[in-house]
């Protein structure tokens, strides 16, 4: 199998790089800023910056397993895979910029930055709280935000008629 040259592989990989730097300084300021379970209204009933920490999944998923060991390490193993497979994409994809390829360096750098938080201190800082009227979105980081918009673009790319490139 033969890689394409990733000539345009260094104008993606500091977008992963951005997210990173910027969910680490947002999650290291909230920790020291913001004690866990408070809060700070940025917009009254829609807006708030808390301070949690999330030990399972997404939406808390697993948060309350019997084994909170067993979930932390299959997580990461699990998100680590997921990590690795998206840089295959990104280095097979990386002669262009896309927006196949700005996703999965969204989704590469939300990625690692949660990872992070779950080798190092054992679970995720979530602080971005949403209400929408009466609903409460689960709270949030950069890093969730970063792989939420990275899918997005992948899905929304996926409609868009593309032209095929010569043999």
């Amino acid at each position: 199998m033969s890689w394409p040259a990733p000539r345009r592989l260094p104008w993606l990989l500091p977008i992963s790089a951005a997210v990173i730097a910027a969910d680490r300084f947002t999650k290291d300021w909230v920790s020291a800023h913001i004690r866990i379970g408070s809060a700070i209204p940025v917009i009254d009933h829609v807006l708030r910056i808390t301070h949690w920490t999330n030990e399972g999944a997404a939406f808390s998923l697993f948060a309350n397993s019997a084994s909170p060991h067993a979930v932390r390490v299959g997580l990461i193993v699990f998100t680590l895979i997921a990590a690795l497979a998206v840089l295959v994409g990104l280095i097979r994809l990386g002669n262009r910029i896309t927006p196949t390829t700005v996703a999965l360096a969204l989704i590469f750098g939300g990625a690692l930055g949660n990872v992070h938080d779950r080798i190092v201190y054992g679970s995720v800082v979530d602080f971005i709280e949403v209400h929408i009227v009466t609903y409460h979105w689960p709270d949030f980081n950069i890093a969730d935000s970063s792989i939420v918009v990275g899918a997005c673009l992948l899905f929304l790319d996926s409609l868009l008629p593309h032209r095929k490139s010569a043999p």
